[in-house]
C-alpha cells in the first residue's frame, strides 16, 4: 500500500477537485444539460473517479517500486497493507450509504451526497481492482509480472461496464423489452 498521505491523499484532492469543479454553477448547468438522466450521471463520475484514480494508483504504485519520493509501501506491524484495503474500504462505505438511502439522488437536497458517492465508488472500485491479480496470488510479486496481467483485465472489464452504462443505457434498457414483445417478428 503506498503511504497513506500518498495516495489516498491525491485520491481525495482529486474527489475534492471534481466536486468543486461541477459545484461551479456553469459547470453543474451544462453537466446536467449533457448527461440528463440521474443514473447516467452517477454512472460518469464513478467513472471518472475510477479512471482518474487508477491513472494515480498505477503512477504512485510505479513510483513506489522505484523508491520515488514522496511514494513508499506502508507496512502495519510488520504487514504490507496493499491499496486494495483502502478501496474495499471505500466500497463498503459507500454500499452501507447506499443501503441507508445517503447519496442515491432520489431528493435534489442530496445532490452533493450523490456526487461524492459515486465518485468513491469508482475511486474504491479502481484501488480494489487495480490490485486485481493479488486477489488470484496472495503474492505481493505479482504487480508488474505477467500474472499481473490479471488486474488489466479486470481493470478493462469494470472501466468497459461502466462506459457501457454510460453510453448504452437507452439501448439496454429497451432490450429485453423488444426482445420479448409480443408479436415481434422472428429473425
Amino acid at each position: 500500500m503506498l503511504a497513506w498521505t500518498g495516495l489516498f491523499g491525491f485520491s481525495v484532492l482529486l474527489v475534492g477537485l471534481v466536486l468543486l469543479f461541477l459545484w461551479h454553477p456553469r459547470m453543474g448547468e451544462l453537466f446536467h444539460r449533457h448527461v440528463r438522466d440521474r443514473p447516467r450521471r452517477r454512472l460518469f463520475l464513478a467513472a471518472v473517479g475510477f479512471f482518474l484514480t487508477l491513472a494515480l494508483a498505477r503512477g504512485a504504485a510505479y513510483a513506489a517500486a522505484r523508491g520515488i519520493a514522496p511514494f513508499h509501501y506502508i507496512y502495519i506491524r510488520g504487514t504490507h497493507v496493499h491499496h486494495l484495503v483502502w478501496g474495499i474500504l471505500l466500497l463498503l462505505i459507500v454500499g452501507f450509504c447506499w443501503l441507508i438511502e445517503v447519496g442515491t439522488g432520489e431528493r435534489s437536497s442530496s445532490l452533493l451526497a450523490s456526487r461524492l458517492m459515486s465518485l468513491l465508488y469508482g475511486v474504491g472500485a479502481a484501488l480494489t481492482l487495480d490490485e486485481f491479480a493479488l486477489w488470484l496470488n496472495l503474492q505481493d510479486t505479482v504487480y508488474w509480472t505477467r500474472q499481473g496481467r490479471a488486474s488489466l483485465d479486470a481493470i478493462l472489464l469494470f472501466g468497459a461496464a461502466l462506459l457501457i452504462g454510460i453510453w448504452g443505457r437507452g439501448f439496454l434498457k429497451a432490450l429485453p423489452g423488444e426482445i420479448f414483445r409480443p408479436g415481434r417478428k422472428k429473425v
